[in-house]
């Protein structure tokens, strides 16, 4: 984007106050240039992000000059003011600058000088007036009239001009609402509409910019060819009804040469465009007036414009200077140069005439009757035309003759089909050209007043010159003239040029010039308009055209800029261009009525702009003007605009640089999410849109990485970018002294879940102890109705380390495919349908989708398994899930010694930690220790009643002892013999005992039938009530799921989340 120079005015006062205040000079820039520099600049950060470089000292000036700082006044701040400026040293240096927009340097030289003192008629008026007045104006509009008649050709331009009136409304409470750097229309957009609109849009202007260059080209070169030098034509038609054809090879060859030529003047400097600006402004202004004098003048003198007809057809004024079919010289009647167009030459026998010309009479009418004659009741209508037809006047006597088609070259005829969408396309170019008051921002005295009121004006004028234009064109001009686009009737004259006054060359000359000035201007703005968009860095292909020649001159641009006019050049039709630079500026237009409508209606803090005449109706009822006017002139060129910046949009999306600009769209989602958190606040989900909102239970290792980062993989797979995924972690300490790895934390997941394409958010807390940040994060998370309703978390290693390994290890990355293989559910209580519900999502996913589902249940002795696995069938079917079903039946059976002695050694080990008094952390190695001693036997002693001992070497326990510690473990001592009695004597409680006799019966049955299964779901049994049950519990899961492969504990909290019902 454009870059700042600010440049502070020296103050004498200023300074003695500073030096008053202890503060000789404060250097605002972080940029270790000298101090001595006393220039601050509002610079570019590399990504387009436009910031005020720090108004703060850096810390190796802060030392020396911390003693400067003092004052007994600001005592209470002295510890900061190395960091914070005062108040006065701040605005002394920002309250007086300037912003010079962004170029070449000597452009911003050539208008350093007088840019600040730019008023509204110089800085915004008349730069309007010179962009809004073109090629249309000369050369289209009395074509317009003629076609349309006046009362369609004032309904256009009302549409046209209120369009553009209603978005220089928007575009001045945007542009009002701050400084609006180079890149105009751009720089609102985006600010405004973010990054995404703002880069298809500030395309889409570029490229209606760069088509505008070619538009103004070929109108200049229509001009020389037809009016100027039309003996400069390189191609001759041989066919003389193929003559379009030759002359729009004669366009693309001086239309390339001319866009050649005006690319050199470019590239050498663009002061020269800027010094010449003033000659062609004139050269309009000179034009314009000669045509309002020429229609004044027409009252009593009209010009002498005849024309010839031939019946009530329109001639051609080429190859005859009498409008007669005979011609009296002296006493004899010879026949006319017209005779010998429609005859054999020097034959008087009608038998070889054309019979249309034997049968109707030439006669001659005024072109020009004059303001005075009453003509503008036979132009008030319309009169469209189809390709070919001949220009015909009503009212005068005709016969109906046949006519040779090679005599059609004779007449005046339409060379495109021609209706009412077609004239709005082709006239919306001459309303453009409002954004040049906002893109010379910087170089006005007061932007915020001078470009409303400036804009405004220049619309309005132009507005009522088109308007009495339009009626003068009529009341003056006769209808077949009008129609007649190149002056072929009036002798190949401009057809707005026999108007003016005092000569015809007044027009020719002034527009030809007009032309090539608005030419330059086009071809010098959308270089630098690329540039801007390619320093923004948001489309990554676009980087190269953001470099130049050391000048800052954009040279790559320019390149791209000259090629894709020359796209524009090769149509060679200025009829054919000026709909497709309608459509982007339309586009354009679109977008800066929405940016205004979005700021307003969403009343962000910083919607402050000193323009107060807007409203949020004013710039929809502008949207929608654009839009309708985007698909009357063109429809299939609308599509394909809209297409172009769709697809610009979706690439910046997902390829683009992220931007923060504090635009309207980023506003617009916070009051979306907002009125959505209401609406979800009104009570809870519905059983049919309920969806496991997952919180993600994280641990970090201690380079505080994500150490089982497949818990991520699974979450991924399981929510498949749906719902609402919060990651969440507990860093042990205290929040002040571990902020920064709190921060480095929230990176490192935030990375990770970007590697894992997990879609959520991320909240690490500090904590004391862990077990009290998962609490909080448990009851804290989410916002009102967005709040996490299923937590997802692996065991701990310590307590047990099973499982962690089965699950997380080895769960299935998001690149990997199942072919085969089932997904078991173990149904064994009713939790709301949660069992059921998580494997359908899961096979919704790529890795689990080509799996089978399989529901197994438990059936006791009493129940009747035949019809419990038929309702269960007619339940998932009422589900809508496909899956098999197996009922298992589990008969009663003693319980064997190995569950009465796993019991037995469970309850010894927490008898004995209960002896030793150990502390937490200690009490959950101890238990590893042990479980690692017991838990490790083979499969074949689960089904076995006796025990095979295994040895299992023990590991190294390092302990921390105090003073406390010692004095108890003596006391232990004296009482081992008495414990050791007792843990002997130990019989198991024989609730446990069921519990555990329940683990392994399980346990068999699941192994059996699931040895082979993907994954395993299984419900999880209730954690005790109590802290005391802790160890135990741990040693049920574990005795619960040995020997399968990956298993998923699945606990619902009794709310049902699944229903048969539509």
């Amino acid at each position: 984007m454009p870059h700042f120079t600010v440049v502070p005015v020296k103050d004498q006062d200023q300074s003695n106050y500073d030096s008053l205040e202890g503060i000789n000079w404060v250097d605002y820039r972080d940029t270790g240039q000298d101090s001595f520099d006393h220039q601050d600049t509002v610079s570019s950060d590399g990504h387009g992000n436009h910031k005020e470089d720090s108004p703060f000292l850096s810390s190796a000036d802060a030392v020396g000059k911390r003693t400067d700082y003092y004052d007994r006044n600001l005592a209470l701040f002295e510890e900061e003011l190395d960091i914070r400026p005062k108040v006065s040293s701040l605005l002394s240096r920002l309250v007086n600058y300037t912003s010079i927009t962004q170029g070449a340097k000597e452009h911003e030289e050539e208008e350093s000088a007088d840019s600040p003192n730019m008023g509204t008629l110089m800085g915004v008026y008349l730069p309007c007036l010179q962009n809004i007045f073109g090629v249309i104006l000369f050369l289209r509009l009395t074509w317009i009239v003629g076609m349309a008649g006046i009362i369609q050709s004032l309904l256009i331009v009302i549409m046209c001009c209120s369009c553009t009136m209603l978005t220089a409304i928007s575009m001045s409470a945007i542009a009002t609402n701050g400084v609006v750097p180079a890149g105009g229309a751009y720089f609102m957009i985006s600010r405004s509409l973010g990054p995404e609109f703002g880069g298809a849009v500030g395309l889409c202007f570029y490229l209606g910019t760069t088509f505008a260059s070619a538009m103004y080209i070929l109108g200049a070169i229509e001009i020389f060819l037809k009016y100027l030098v039309p003996q400069a034509a390189i191609f001759h038609a041989t066919d003389p009804l193929r003559s379009d054809s030759a002359l729009l090879n004669n366009m693309r060859v001086y239309g390339s040469l001319c866009l050649s030529l005006m690319a050199v003047v470019v590239f050498v400097g663009v002061k020269y465009v800027n010094k010449l600006a003033s000659l062609f402004l004139a050269c309009v202004i000179i034009s314009i007036v000669s045509i309002y004098a020429g229609a004044i003048k027409s009252i009593t003198h009209p010009p002498d414009f005849p024309i010839c007809m031939l019946g009530n057809r329109t001639l051609k004024l080429d190859g005859f200077d009498v409008c007669a079919k005979t011609v009296m010289s002296g006493n004899i009647t010879e026949l006319s140069q017209l005779w010998n167009r429609f005859c054999l030459p020097g034959n008087m026998s009608s038998t070889h005439c054309d019979d249309y010309f034997l049968h109707n009479n030439v006669t001659e009418i005024q072109g020009i009757p004059g303001l005075a004659s009453g003509i503008i009741s036979d132009n008030m209508w319309g009169n469209y035309l189809q390709k070919g037809e001949i220009l015909e006047k009503a009212g005068l006597q005709s016969v109906d003759a046949h006519s040779a088609i090679e005599y059609f070259v004779q007449y005046v005829s339409v060379d495109i089909t021609t209706s009412f969408t077609l004239l709005v396309g082709i006239f919306f170019p001459s309303a453009t050209g409002i954004m040049a008051g906002s893109n010379r921002s910087g170089d006005l005295r007061d932007a915020q007043k001078s470009i409303p009121v400036g804009t405004i004006l220049a619309i309005t004028t132009t507005t009522i010159v088109y308007l009495s234009s339009v009626v003068l064109f009529g009341s003056c001009i006769e209808g077949v003239v009008l129609r007649d686009k190149f002056g072929d009737a009036v002798k190949k004259n401009l057809v707005v040029g026999t108007l003016s006054w005092p000569s015809p060359w007044v027009i020719v000359i002034g527009s030809f010039f007009s032309t090539i000035g608005a030419g330059l201007q086009s071809l010098t703005g959308a270089p630098r308009l690329l540039q801007a968009i390619a320093k923004d860095n948001i489309i990554p292909f676009l980087r190269v055209f953001g470099h130049g020649k050391s000048n800052g001159e954009p040279t790559w641009a320019l390149l791209l800029t000259g090629l894709i006019a020359e796209l524009g050049i090769l149509i060679a039709s200025l009829d054919m261009v000026a709909p497709i630079l309608s459509m982007f500026f339309l586009m354009c237009y679109l977008f800066v009525n929405l940016a205004c409508a979005v700021q307003t209606l969403l009343r962000t803090p910083n919607w402050r702009p000193r323009f107060k005449y807007y409203h949020w109706a004013l710039s929809f009822l502008g949207m929608s003007m654009c839009l309708a006017l985007m698909f009357i002139s063109s429809w299939y060129y609308a599509i394909v605009a809209m297409g172009i910046a769709g697809m610009i949009y979706k690439y910046i999306e997902y390829q683009g640089a992220e931007k923060e600009w504090g635009d309207g769209i980023r506003g617009l989602s916070l009051s979306a999410a907002r009125y959505a958190l209401l609406r979800l606040e009104a009570g809870p989900p519905h059983t049919k849109n309920w969806r496991p909102q997952l919180l993600v239970l994280l641990k970090l290792d201690e380079d505080l990485h994500v150490k089982y980062p497949r818990m991520l993989t699974f979450a991924s797979q399981l929510k498949a970018g749906k719902g609402l995924t919060i990651v969440g972690s507990v860093i042990q300490g205290n929040f002040l002294d571990s902020f920064g790895e709190m921060q480095a934390a929230e990176q490192a997941i935030k990375n990770m879940m970007e590697i894992e394409r997990v879609k959520g958010f991320c909240q690490v807390v500090v904590a004391a102890k862990v077990r009290e940040g998962i609490v909080h994060l448990i009851q804290s998370c989410g916002l009102g109705g967005m709040k996490h309703n299923t937590v997802v978390m692996g065991w701990s290693p310590i307590v047990l380390l099973t499982l962690q390994h089965n699950y997380t290890l080895h769960c299935p990355c998001n690149h990997e495919r199942f072919t085969d293989g089932n997904i078991d559910v173990w149904w064994i209580v009713h939790d709301g349908g949660m069992l059921m519900l998580l494997p359908f999502l899961l096979k919704q996913h790529k890795v689990w989708r080509k799996c089978k589902m399989r529901i197994f249940t438990v059936a006791q002795m009493d129940d009747n398994s035949i019809q419990m696995k038929k309702d269960l069938a007619t339940f998932l079917y009422q589900l809508r899930i496909e899956a098999e079903v197996e009922v298992v039946e589990m008969h009663d059976s003693d319980i064997s010694a190995y569950t009465y002695e796993r019991t037995l050694m469970m309850e010894q080990r927490s008898q004995m930690l209960r002896q030793m008094r150990l502390s937490s952390a200690e009490k959950q190695r101890e238990a590893q220790l042990v479980k690692d001693r017991h838990s490790l036997v083979r499969m074949g002693s689960l089904y076995s009643d006796e025990e095979e001992e295994v040895d299992v070497p023990l590991d190294k326990v390092q302990m921390t002892w105090t003073r406390e510690k010692c004095e108890a473990e003596r006391k232990n001592r004296s009482n081992a013999p008495e414990n050791f009695r007792e843990l002997m004597s130990l019989k198991p409680d024989q609730s446990n005992v069921r519990r555990m006799h329940t683990a392994v019966k399980l346990n068999e049955v699941i192994v059996n039938k699931s040895h082979d299964a993907r994954l395993v779901l299984l419900n999880m049994p209730g954690p005790p009530r109590n802290a005391d049950g802790n160890e135990n519990y741990m040693e049920f899961l574990e005795v619960l799921t040995e020997g399968l492969e990956r298993v998923l504990l699945v606990r619902g909290g009794g709310r049902e989340v699944i229903t048969i019902y539509s």
